[in-house]
């Protein structure tokens, strides 16, 4: 299999949108759409797998690329399934739902292997990609579930999630990746706002109250938070609301309200207004208990996240003689859970509710070795470094869009004997070893599939220091 999008040379026809083609496609792009060509023009087609012959409507026409909607299936691949979300070729999260779970993980392991080939970090030739570790039971994993509110024009109340490429809401009645109580959670709470008719967001007049609804579960406590995320401080006929919940749903044990106003790409506002039940919900991850304010980041799949845990502290390997930096460190869960290995642990997080949180699970634990501040590991790093503190050690698990600039020279600076890279784009981590494999040596990297039914892939990289 080819790891680049090949270069073919090109050939003048003229493509329209709505024209039907017929393609048959050769392998999967790295977010999981079929990869064909039509008149040796590369052509993107969701839902469609390798191997099959299949029309599809072009729905886009670019210079060097086409895409197109799956309208037939001609020749159907082996490992085609069928999904059990009728939506899931409609909206993000069930991209490779039609594929059966071993091609799932032998696809991620391949995205890795293509990213590395298209960055070329040093030696990558010589990597060790391991098969992806999987799930027994690769559906109701999703501890969140984060669903936009609006309503039709019959007036019923939808919530879901962006029909791709369009501000439409697709109304996610079921959902076989979420959990089964933040679906029923959901759908009681939807049916509540109908009933009372509590206006939701407009987005056309940025008019309306409720805009998105979040339900949070832990996995090992039965803790369930419900946020509602508003357009106003105003919550017209919330006390009705906060009784119905009281009532309907006896599981939820945490309700709040972040405000967020306006037509804005961020989900959270600024603001959170505790409104029933506890400011937080706890989590059970390696035998510590975790508290998580409704903003804090925390593995969406609560079932492989001891096993992703596990997997770092094997490859970092540490003595009680180590000093330790978590970085992007959230609600500490990573780090508190090494810190019986060492001597010390700090860490830092941008987001002041998590690092709160940090510092007080440290506490709730018994953890007297650990310390955590608000910041930027690319700004804190150097600084801890400036006031002699050396680490010995280091685990970093960024956003999808990988490592600072700042950060990644701070790493070579100090360049800590032992390090770990967990990763959620292997793209972006890929293009940070062009420069981490100037003075490390990658060891091997392991794929964990944390999200099923998706083409992203978690990977836990081990370093050795050169």
């Amino acid at each position: 299999m080819r790891n680049n999008y090949e270069k073919q040379p090109t050939k003048n026809i003229e493509v329209q949108v709505d024209q039907v083609v017929t393609v048959t496609i050769k392998r999967l792009g790295i977010n999981g759409e079929g990869l064909g060509y039509y008149h040796r023009k590369l052509i993107f087609v969701p839902g469609a797998l390798p191997n099959e012959k299949i029309k599809a409507k072009i729905t886009e026409v670019n210079d060097n690329f086409l895409r197109g909607k799956l309208e037939e299936i001609l020749k159907e691949s082996d490992h085609r399934v069928t999904p059990k979300d009728y939506y899931a070729n409609e909206v993000g999260g069930f991209e490779l739902e039609n594929l059966a779970y071993d091609q799932q993980l032998e696809f991620k392991r391949d995205v890795v292997k293509q990213a590395l080939s298209k960055f070329h970090p040093r030696g990558f030739e010589h990597y060790k990609v391991k098969g992806t570790i999987g799930m027994d039971e690769p559906y109701e994993y999703r501890n969140k579930a984060q669903f936009q509110i609006r309503t039709n024009d019959e007036g019923k109340v939808e919530a879901g999630l962006y029909k791709e490429g369009t501000h439409d809401v697709v109304d996610l009645k079921t959902c076989s990746v979420q959990y089964p109580v933040t679906m029923k959670v959901m759908r009681e709470v939807v049916a509540m706002i109908e009933e009372l008719k509590i206006p939701t967001f407009v987005e056309s007049n940025h008019s309306g109250i409720l805009k998105t609804i979040v339900v949070r579960a832990a996995l090992n406590t039965d803790d369930v938070q419900l946020v509602f995320i508003t357009n106003t401080p105003k919550f017209v006929k919330l006390t009705p609301l906060l009784k119905m919940i009281e009532e309907r749903l006896p599981e939820v044990n945490s309700v709040m309200q972040n405000i967020n106003p306006g037509e804005t790409p961020l989900v959270w506002g600024d603001k959170t207004i505790h409104l029933a039940g506890k400011e937080k919900i706890t989590e059970e991850i390696n035998g510590l208990s975790f508290d998580l304010s409704p903003r804090a980041f925390l593995q969406l799949n609560s079932m492989m996240t001891e096993k992703l845990y596990q997997l770092g502290a094997e490859a970092l390997n540490l003595s009680t003689h180590d000093k330790l930096i978590d970085a992007y460190a959230g609600v500490g869960t990573i780090g508190l859970s090494l810190a019986n290995q060492v001597e010390e642990v700090r860490g830092m997080d941008t987001i002041a509710d998590a690092v709160n949180d940090a510092n007080l699970n440290a506490e709730k634990n018994n953890i007297q070795n650990a310390s955590y501040e608000v910041g930027s590991a690319e700004e804190i790093m150097p600084k801890w470094m400036a006031n002699r503190f050396n680490p010995t050690a280091l685990i970093v698990d960024p956003p999808r869009s990988g490592l600072d600039q700042e950060l990644i020279l701070a790493i070579l600076q100090s360049a800590p004997e032992k390090f770990v890279y967990i990763s959620c784009n292997p793209s972006t981590l890929a293009k940070d070893l062009v420069q981490l494999s100037k003075k490390y040596k990658v060891d091997y990297l392991q794929p964990v599939d944390m999200m099923p039914q998706t083409p992203k892939v978690e990977v836990v990289v081990k370093f050795t220091k050169k």
